[in-house]
């Protein structure tokens, strides 16, 4: 059976943004679509005498039937179902991105006030699901996956802007770089591979060497994380960029022009509080594209 790209919809601009990206994957995966909605309303399912109990549950029943309008009239080769959830957001997106193949929300940098999978929702969501998570922000539309013409304006029919990855080839990254080279295979986008590196301390009259040294040791080992990828994938344009600095700020300046940008998640053996690691956490603040989250051990 097929797990389906789930979408979390709660009527905000982010969350029809994540739709639409949604579709689109599904579109380019091969995959059924379904869309939730969590509420915390006290209606039974058959209904209920006092009408501010069952307000939930039909706003939920508005915002499905909305979205799966608005989709099947741009999407009409997606298959697509919807489901309400009457649990706690958090809890309601958990559960149903563990069952995804691709659970897929909206974003608004976790800042401000807005709709339910903008900010401390989708945050929860991303530290403790079992699924990869994509955060869509509400600006996102379907010219921005592309690079933009020769006359440099927007366009949805020239080829995908790249991808990145920030990969550590010290820590298990299969499951991450999996993601990575499937999505680029499937929009036949180049990818590029960031790893940064910090020069530990030595003696000034030593830093160049030492420098050289460290770079061509973290060159050689991403190369050696690479090459089953590469020769599993031979079609995908690899670009390795093997940086010194912090890896939020490198990762942040080569997804500046990215369609999609793709970090890890190392899974906490607790489920308790909202950890993301501190590289996931900053992308997800302040980079503009889609970001992908991918949980590993």
């Amino acid at each position: 059976m097929l797990r389906p790209i789930v979408v979390g919809l709660d009527g905000s601009r982010e969350s029809l943004a994540a739709a639409d990206w949604a579709a689109r994957e599904a579109l380019r995966r091969g995959l059924p679509l379904r869309l939730v909605h969590a509420w915390e309303g006290g209606a039974s399912p058959d209904g209920s005498d006092l009408p501010e109990l069952d307000a939930p549950r039909h706003w939920a029943r508005r915002i499905l039937r909305g979205g799966m309008d608005r989709l099947n009239e741009r999407y009409p080769q997606v298959y697509m179902s919807a489901e309400q959830i009457p649990r706690p957001a958090p809890d309601a997106m958990v559960a149903a991105g563990d069952e995804s193949e691709l659970l897929v929300l909206g974003s608004r940098a976790f800042s401000g006030l807005g709709g339910l999978m903008a900010g401390s929702v989708a945050l929860a969501t991303v530290a403790h699901v079992a699924r990869p998570v994509v955060l869509v922000r509400a600006t996102q539309a379907l010219e921005d996956e592309h690079e933009p013409d020769a006359a440099g304006r927007p366009s949805a029919h020239t080829p995908y802007r790249p991808l990145v990855v920030g990969v550590d080839p010290a820590q298990k990254c299969d499951d991450l770089l999996a993601f990575a080279f499937e999505s680029a295979t499937l929009r036949a986008a180049p990818l590029r591979v960031v790893h940064a590196w910090r020069l530990p301390y030595v003696p000034p009259a030593l830093e160049a060497k030492a420098r050289r040294d460290v770079r061509q040791r973290a060159e050689q080992a991403l190369e050696a994380v690479l090459a089953p990828w590469r020769k599993k994938h031979p079609t995908v344009e690899v670009v390795t960029m093997v940086e010194e600095g912090r890896p939020a700020q490198r990762l942040l300046d080569a997804a500046r022009d990215a369609g999609l940008l793709i970090v890890g998640r190392r899974i906490r053996p607790v489920r308790v509080g909202a950890h993301t690691g501190p590289v996931a956490h900053a992308v997800m603040h302040h980079v503009h594209c889609p970001v992908a989250v991918v949980p590993h051990e």
